[in-house]
């Protein structure tokens, strides 16, 4: 397919993404005021019960069938010392990920989640059946000498992850990655979105010295200027400072968001990914769940640009989709309540007494948009 033919086909998977279902929201709200509790106290157990009716239409549901895609890639940056792990790393770790050898696979084989490894762009010849290989090149190129790939490269790695989530048959969906130096790519590609300071949205990632880390923040600004990237075309931004993983997962959330499928956010990488999504398909934002609160400093911004909180506080930075598995079980738990606990009426109890408070929330709200 040629390029234009690339365009027209994801600006028809983004007109796809619709607004939540705001009546099965309305009733899900009631149901959940109906539930022997008082009003609120469950918290986010409540709100993600609420969003997972918008996404699907439905009050009740389930998210038993879970399943996490990894995106792999490798990014031609480390030849500027930027990483303190070898390239190598990515295809060890990309086979290791399929064995359940790895942090996050160790987690999906845990608690039952499926997982799917995807090549779109590892720097060598992936033997492993179980990698699912739509490599779009041996990685990309370094960024500091010009462009990280063409734009019909980055539309083809956006399209690869719509394809892939669009058709994969799950409940959820967790968007997870894997490959060395993507931390750099991700802090280029956000520094531009949101034109922000460099300082600002960038980590240590997997840990380096602090002359690896003066050394990561000048070759992002170097890339950056060199390729001078426009802040409003993602495409754009991708092709030029990003990465064939982002750009993948970029088109997962949007291929989940597209399908109606709630999505979870892993940590920083995973983020940016959901912001390059977001601002190609702002209603897309409503299938997001935020897993774990990364420790690189750049997820906030990533969060706050889409409105969004993470679940967690866990002190986590490794990435891979480690953040999804912990995510996937408290969608269970607002399933239950929402599905399995009783009602007021059901408990036999008079639940006029919370007739005041929730004349109180009810004077808060009103209260606050004055």
């Amino acid at each position: 397919m040629a390029y234009g033919g690339k365009l027209m086909e994801l600006l028809k998977w983004i007109q796809r993404v619709s607004l939540p279902d705001e009546a099965a929201m309305d009733a899900a709200r009631e149901r959940q005021a109906q539930l022997a509790k008082p009003p609120g106290s469950l918290g986010r157990l409540e709100d993600l019960s609420i969003q997972l009716a918008g996404i699907t239409g439905k009050v009740h549901n389930s998210v038993k069938r879970q399943h996490l895609l990894v995106f792999a890639a490798d990014n031609g940056v480390v030849e500027e010392g930027v990483s303190s792990a070898p390239q190598s790393v990515t295809l060890s770790q990309t086979i290791n990920l399929t064995r359940a050898k790895t942090g996050a696979s160790t987690l999906c084989k845990h608690f039952g989640c499926e997982i799917t490894v995807c090549d779109v762009g590892v720097n060598a010849n992936i033997k492993e059946k179980k990698v699912l290989n739509r490599k779009i090149a041996y990685g990309t190129n370094n960024i500091v000498k010009g462009p990280a790939m063409t734009g019909e490269q980055a539309i083809q790695a956006i399209l690869t992850g719509i394809e892939l989530a669009a058709n994969t048959q799950a409940d959820v969906i967790g968007i997870g990655e894997m490959g060395i130096g993507n931390t750099t790519t991700s802090s280029a590609v956000l520094s531009v979105l949101l034109d922000a300071d460099v300082e600002a949205v960038t980590g240590r990632g997997g840990g380096i010295t602090d002359a690896g880390f003066l050394k990561k923040k000048q070759v992002i600004k170097d890339a950056i200027a060199i390729n001078q990237p426009n802040k409003n075309k993602v495409v754009d931004v991708l092709a030029k400072v990003g990465g064939f993983d982002i750009a993948a997962m970029c088109g997962a959330f949007i291929g989940c968001a597209a399908t109606r499928k709630p999505v979870v956010i892993d940590g920083f990488i995973s983020a940016v990914a959901a912001l390059c999504a977001y601002k190609l398909s702002p209603n897309s934002v409503h299938y997001f769940i935020p897993s774990h609160a990364s420790y690189e400093i750049g997820y906030k911004l990533a969060m706050d640009a889409m409105g969004l909180e993470p679940m967690f506080l866990l002190g986590m930075r490794l990435g891979e989709g480690s953040g999804c598995p912990l995510a996937f079980l408290t969608m269970e738990a607002a399933c239950a309540v929402m599905n399995e606990m009783a009602t007021f009426a059901e408990a036999a109890i008079n639940d006029d007494y919370l007739e005041e408070i929730r004349k109180g929330d009810q004077f808060t709200v009103k209260g606050a948009e004055k």
